[in-house]
């Protein structure tokens, strides 16, 4: 069952977070086939695919193992970053396509802490809606490197749905 996003005809804004996880192309599938009809044309409706850069690491010509970086191993790794920007969001971009629904879709590529990051957008683009992945981190492991959707669902201003991955439920 369809849920009703639509707003008194208003524009709904959906932010999915996306990344190069199993987890977060299954939330993208979710929110398409829970958050939507595919005999409606959600005209009303955008979908921001955001996906999060890790910030660019400040090189000098020297690391701290004292190894010389040249200029093509730094645009090495640029380029690397690049290509998997390119290739999560043409993952999701299949995924949107396979889902069969219509509505307008938008790209943001933010950089930084996936954390503030996330949140500042959906600030900034007064979203609606949050849909994220889980992970699936034990406790100790959510304790070490902290949870991106659990900072997420308690500091922006719109409902967060945190989608597991159905591997998650296995005991």
């Amino acid at each position: 069952m369809a849920m009703e996003v639509k707003m008194m005809g208003r524009e709904t804004k959906i932010v999915v977070a996306v990344d190069e996880s199993e987890e977060s192309m299954y939330a993208l599938s979710w929110c398409l086939n829970n958050f939507s009809s595919k005999n409606d044309q959600n005209t009303n409706t955008t979908l921001i695919l955001l996906y999060v850069k890790p910030p660019p690491s400040a090189y000098s010509s020297l690391d701290a193992a004292g190894y010389l970086f040249s200029t093509d191993a730094i645009g090495a790794m640029e380029k690397y970053a690049k290509e998997l920007v390119h290739s999560v969001m043409e993952r999701a971009e299949a995924v949107y396509q396979h889902s069969g629904v219509k509505m307008n879709v938008e790209k943001k590529v933010g950089t930084g802490d996936a954390k503030d990051v996330i949140c500042h957008t959906v600030e900034k683009l007064r979203a609606d809606t949050l849909v994220m992945g889980s992970h699936g981190y034990g406790f100790f492991k959510r304790t070490l490197l902290g949870s991106v959707s659990d900072h997420c669902a308690k500091n922006v201003n719109c409902p967060v749905v945190i989608v597991k991955h159905p591997k998650q439920n296995r005991v």
